[in-house]
């Protein structure tokens, strides 16, 4: 140390400066306290002894300053207290609290979107309960969600509390709720086999158009877009585009921040076909070729897991029905870029002997167990099949009674054991709806329709209609077991009431009847129906100037009747996704009691395909009848009239026989009758979120024959089946309110005493 240093006094007061300060904070940090005694200030509603729990400071422990202010943050974090504050006086250590108020009511402000009762179930928060702003908080981040699940991304809610006296508060939710953000666009990239347009929809997102207003599906909605992607793969995937993925979806948000841009970047790949379709198997009880019996592909269709799925369900239940058990069936693929095919070679093995020990189902609060258990092929202590599981779960969800279905298993008591786990969430499966419709044949009508899919939950369909027209009346009430016995047994109930007083015929009808039936599959696509009906069917008012045909047959009489229906539809889902075929044929017989004997016999066949990259859909619909009475002749409730539906271009009995001797005319229906309709629907270049097709069509049919053919004056009534036909142009408008259809028709072969008809509107409003 030089002698220059201790010549520096400013060296030196640094020093001591220094040295003083070290030896304040060596002591503030070696403080501690000792408390024999505790006094809590402040609270009524928690106890003495909770404060003191929270704060975790035992009587003669000792503690620094920092323990203390952590006890005071123990009982702060309990949020119980709205302040505290921790004072050491002497060997006592004073804790103030001031509670949390009590809730006197909770009100929503600002909503008028979204009512009270939609928003109040989703609050926690509850009068008479401890205010708490952490949970006040999560209730505004709630009802913020449930805006954004309506479209409004902008809305803010803001929890505010009003003082009261006894120290309670009212809270307050302050909603902004904002505007709707839209899709406003909705893109595709990637894509070449199919359009834009075709694949919007494919989607359940639509994106906006001119009639925003009208139509409510183009809200955006965040959580819809992984539902389309899912919507978009099973689409690709089903025709074949086995390598196809949804590489991204962007949604970006416009300058006006009123609406999304939405894109799809896709990946389509090659569609592959069939190739070889093969049956193996090492075990010595399988006759492969039996097997092999069982596949319905053919090579050269296009690959469908969907159809490689049905495959090995139906040779699971042939092994199934040959007493066979723990059988498993293994697809193994073969793939063939050259010729784009996929061999299949559907390996027969012995699985794991694993057994299901019990199905647990919870999440159902009104639907029955054994609603959700027969949806199960499999019960308790039978093999567990991972695929019959994925079966169960989708039918589960097919019933549509239920907002969510998560189907698990996981193991159970012991490693051979598998628990199938069901939770669901339910959701409304009545409704009440309103209708008025309009149409060139019928007028204005208005009408009522109660529905309860899931009837105290058991699984039943309640149905009441009513519904009136300017020359009609209705009642209808239907009753549905689809589980008739607990088994695959249909059974319906129905009674009805109908009266017409047809503006286009100069008498009246009266018709009140009850129906049973049973339904049941006999195939994969074809189910069978056996019904019995009777029914009182009346005429009445006819004028003296209707055909002395109809004057004769004036009256009641009672039908009782029992019939077969059966019906094969392969249009949801048959071997091809693009086309399908629908084919019925129903025979009914009267003559157990009542009035009337007779045998009535109807068929339909009808196919759809879609062309031109599915952007096209063609129709053709076959249909006819015929009553053959066995005892006496038929009446007009009987015989067979052809609907504007069934045949356009012509009036609601605008065709057939008539008694031209009569001063009215009137239709008298005939025995038999028979028609072909063919149809393209087509788009007309609007976006399709406009819901505006159009559509050609060509009709060709007839009605024809009477039992009693001497009319007014002893004039004999041509009964003969003369062809008519129509061509024409058609427009759906498929609108947020109802479905609208305008048919422009042109008859080309009528008779001159046909009654036709160039255009024809409807509509339909629900509400």
């Amino acid at each position: 140390m030089t002698r220059h240093a201790f010549r520096r006094p400013a060296v030196w007061l640094f020093a001591w400066v220094f040295m003083a300060v070290a030896l304040v904070a060596s002591g503030s940090s070696a403080q501690s306290f000792r408390f024999t005694s505790f006094d809590v200030v402040g609270n009524v509603r928690v106890d003495d002894a909770s404060v003191l729990t929270y704060a975790g400071i035992a009587p003669g422990q000792t503690v620094s300053a920092a323990e203390i202010n952590d006890a005071r943050q123990r009982v702060q974090n309990s949020g119980l207290f709205e302040t505290v504050e921790v004072s050491p006086q002497g060997s006592t250590l004073v804790i103030t609290v001031q509670e949390y108020p009590t809730i006197n009511q909770i009100a929503i402000e600002g909503n008028r979107r979204l009512d009270d009762e939609d928003l109040m179930p989703l609050l926690t928060s509850q009068p008479r309960r401890v205010y708490s702003p952490a949970v006040a908080e999560q209730d505004a981040a709630a009802i913020i969600d449930a805006y954004r699940t309506s479209g409004r991304l902008a809305a803010t809610v803001e929890p505010a509390i009003i003082r009261r006296s006894d120290n309670r508060v009212d809270l307050v939710f302050q909603v902004t709720e904002g505007r709707v953000v839209e899709t406003q666009q909705i893109a595709f990239n990637g894509n070449r086999a199919y359009s834009d347009r075709r694949l919007r929809r494919v989607l359940e997102s639509t994106q906006a158009g001119l009639l925003r207003v009208l139509i409510r599906r183009d809200t955006f909605i965040e959580d819809r877009i992984a539902f389309d992607r899912q919507l978009l793969t099973d689409f690709y995937q089903d025709r074949g585009y086995v390598d196809f993925a949804v590489l991204s979806v962007t949604s970006e948000l416009a300058r006006d921040r009123g609406g999304y841009f939405v894109t799809f970047n896709i990946r389509e790949g090659q569609s592959y076909d069939f190739g070889a379709l093969t049956v193996t198997s090492d075990l010595p009880e399988i006759d492969t070729a039996a097997y092999a019996d069982t596949i319905r592909v053919r090579e050269g269709t296009t690959y469908s897991p969907r159809l490689v799925d049905s495959t090995i369900s139906r040779m699971e239940t042939l092994a199934t029905e040959q007493g066979l058990r723990f059988i498993r069936v293994e697809p193994r693929v073969t793939r063939n870029d050259a010729t784009l095919t996929l061999d299949i070679e559907f390996v027969i093995s012995r699985g794991e002997r694993v057994f299901v020990e019990r199905i647990d189902i919870e999440g159902n609060a009104t639907t029955l167990d054994r609603v959700i258990r027969r949806q199960f092929d499999t019960v308790e202590g039978d093999p567990f099949d991972p695929r019959a599981i994925r079966q169960a779960s989708e039918r589960i969800r097919a019933l549509n009674y239920f907002s969510n279905v998560d189907v698990q298993g996981r193991e159970g008591s012991a490693p051979n054991q598998v628990i199938v786990d069901v939770d669901v969430e339910e959701e409304p499966t009545g409704s009440l709806g309103f209708s008025v419709s309009y149409s060139t044949d019928t007028g204005t009508g208005l009408g009522v329709d109660f529905a309860e899919r899931n009837f105290l939950g058991r699984g039943q369909t309640v149905r009441l209609s009513f519904n009136t027209a300017a020359d009609s009346q209705a009642f209808r009430f239907e009753f549905v077991e689809p589980a008739f016995l607990r088994r695959d047994l249909e059974l319906g109930l129905q009674a009805y009431y109908r009266e017409t007083n047809n503006e286009n015929a100069d008498y009246d009808t009266r018709n009140i009847g009850l129906g049973a039936s049973i339904g049941f599959p006999i195939s994969e696509y074809g189910r069978a129906r056996l019904f019995y009906s009777i029914s009182e069917d009346t005429i009445e008012n006819v004028t003296a100037a209707s055909s002395e045909i109809l004057q004769r047959e004036e009256g009641s009489l009672i039908t009782s009747a029992v019939g077969y229906n059966l019906s094969y539809d392969t249009r949801d889902g048959g071997l091809d996704p693009n086309s399908g075929v629908l084919l019925s044929f129903e025979q009914e017989f009267a003559g157990l009691g009542g009035d009337n004997q007779y045998v009535r016999t109807t068929a339909m066949a009808q196919g759809v395909t879609s062309v031109a990259r599915e952007e096209v859909t063609l129709r053709a619909t076959i249909e006819g009848g015929a009553i053959n009475f066995l005892d006496g002749g038929s009446r007009v409730p009987d015989r067979f009239f052809l609907s504007s539906r069934q045949m356009r271009g012509f009036e609601p009995l605008g065709l057939g026989p008539r008694d031209l001797a009569a001063a009215n005319q009137d239709a008298l229906g005939g025995n038999y009758y028979a028609v072909a309709r063919f149809e393209a629907a087509f788009p007309l270049g609007l976006p399709d979120e406009y819901g505006i097709t159009g559509g050609l069509f060509v009709d060709v049919g007839t009605v024809w024959g009477l039992d009693d053919v001497v009319g007014t004056g002893g004039a004999i009534v041509d009964d003969d089946a003369h062809i008519r036909s129509s061509v024409g142009f058609s427009i759906f408008w498929d609108t947020v309110i109802g479905p609208l259809r305008f048919n422009f028709t042109h008859p080309v072969d009528t008779q001159p005493y046909d009654r036709t008809r160039e255009f024809d509107f409807t509509v339909e409003a629900r509400f």
